[in-house]
């Protein structure tokens, strides 16, 4: 296997696996403290957001590089 291809996989895997883990721990968080549901909700927003900005970011770039017809 090319060390490129290993690299993108293992990327995507673990990272992936790293943001259900911090998914995990917000909601174990709001479960803990007794957030109830605007809190949880509250919480998601404010410490997902960076998971969020961390997935957007890739699809953003993709979308920008297909409208000026650069080449992948």
């Amino acid at each position: 296997m090319d060390p490129e291809v290993f690299e993108k996989w293992m990327m995507i895997i673990l990272v992936g696996g790293l943001i259900a883990f911090m998914a995990f721990i917000i909601w174990d968080l709001a479960k803990k403290s007794k957030a109830g549901k605007l809190g949880t909700a509250i919480l998601f927003l404010g410490l997902g957001l960076c998971l969020f900005a961390f997935i957007a970011k890739p699809v953003i770039g993709y979308i920008v590089e297909m409208t000026r017809g650069i080449p992948h």
